[in-house]
């Protein structure tokens, strides 16, 4: 359910190193998140593993910027200091703002790289400072921080509060039908997670989808439009249905990135909290890192009548016997959990029931990933 107080749930991490152990603990996190979602090719439909592998990239892109940005940010004194936040509560990631003034400073990344001093230059005045005038060079530190944002910026691959739709040809089809998936993002305004959408589509238009400007720009606006997560994946896909009458969609996914859990970091209830509290692990393995999928199926066409057309609608599967169906608005859900080992040694003997059906991937030496469930 969507937060209803987001202000209670923020943190600022104003302590240096309890931040550091936070960059590098997602460093690591996003960094196995990115070879979970490979690992999970067959199980989920064609190409879907690459693309949610390429968002989970993309998100351990925006951690390794931030992490700049606020590598030396908080010992400068002035208008300068400032402190990353945190969503404490049911999330673990930075708040949407966070990324909102990143996309700013991306927007404004090469006039700002063009008045600023080279990395070489700078590491050269620190040389000069410390040697000379054996002091920390503090200012120096935090402009060259700075620097590496920036062309960590313009390098580009991060995961922005939106990601526009892209539109991935999946071969032709009779009757001169094409078979797209279409797959876009966004960070959840309110859960501060990221949350990955994939749409698999019939076109029966004239022009080529992405070849058809008007339509298209029609399209992606509809779906950024869409990408809500109070919205259950029928109302999406029954609304793209009806807006689109040479537009068929076969199926819909949606995927939340997230929460992470931490007892250092986060806020929990429930038995997740009651697990790392009892695995008592050492900094780097105090995590759990939730999954979550969503996935609606069309199960046949109705063919609606007019006096002078005829028009194809979609009927969705909604299974009253899987748990999910007419409630949750999908043919199913899945939801998984990544964990260290010690955490998933401590969840394994308490066997709380709401974990039963939830599938393990658990992190070991080497981070190497073993599936149980």
């Amino acid at each position: 359910m969507p937060k209803t107080d987001l202000t209670n749930d923020h943190h600022v991490l104003k302590d240096e190193f309890a931040a550091r152990r936070y960059f590098a603990k997602f460093e690591r996190i996003t960094r196995i998140m990115s070879g979970v979602a490979r690992q999970m090719e067959g199980e989920l439909p064609g190409s879907d593993t690459a693309i949610l592998a390429g968002y989970a990239e993309a998100v351990a892109a925006t951690f390794r910027a931030l992490s700049l940005k606020y590598l030396i940010a908080g010992r400068i004194v002035g208008p300068a200091r400032r402190h990353l936040t945190i969503d404490l509560h049911e999330s673990g990631f930075p708040i949407f703002q966070e990324l909102v003034s990143m996309a700013n400073d991306a927007a404004q990344a090469a006039g700002t790289l063009a008045g600023m001093a080279g990395v070489e230059d700078l590491k050269d005045r620190m040389v000069r400072r410390i040697v000379g005038e054996r002091a920390v060079p503090t200012d120096l530190q935090f402009a060259l921080s700075q620097r590496l944002y920036y062309e960590a910026l313009t390098a580009g691959g991060q995961f922005w509060v939106q990601m526009h739709p892209v539109a991935e040809w999946r071969g032709d089809l009779p009757r001169g039908r094409r078979a797209y998936k279409l797959h876009w993002a966004v960070y959840d305004s309110q859960l501060n997670v990221p949350v990955v959408y994939i749409l698999d589509v019939e076109d029966s238009g004239r022009t080529a989808l992405p070849k058809d400007i008007g339509r298209w720009e029609q399209v992606r606006a509809h779906l950024m439009a869409q990408s809500v997560g109070g919205l259950k994946l029928i109302t999406i896909a029954k609304g793209f249905d009806a807006d689109f009458a040479d537009l068929h969609p076969k199926g819909l996914r949606r995927m939340h990135l997230g929460p992470m859990y931490s007892s250092a970091y986060t806020l929990q209830s429930g038995p997740i909290r009651e697990v790392l509290e009892d695995a008592r692990a050492p900094a780097g393995e105090d995590w759990a890192l939730a999954w979550a999928i969503e996935e609606l199926e069309a199960e046949r066409v109705e063919v609606e009548k007019g006096w002078f057309s005829e028009t194809e609608r979609q009927v969705f599967r909604l299974d009253p016997f899987s748990g999910v169906g007419e409630d949750h608005g999908a043919t199913r859900l899945r939801r998984a959990l990544i964990l260290p080992q010690r955490p998933f040694q401590v969840l394994a003997e308490k066997d709380p029931p709401g974990f039963r059906n939830v599938r393990k991937f658990v992190v070991g030496a080497g981070d190497r990933v073993m599936v149980y469930g």
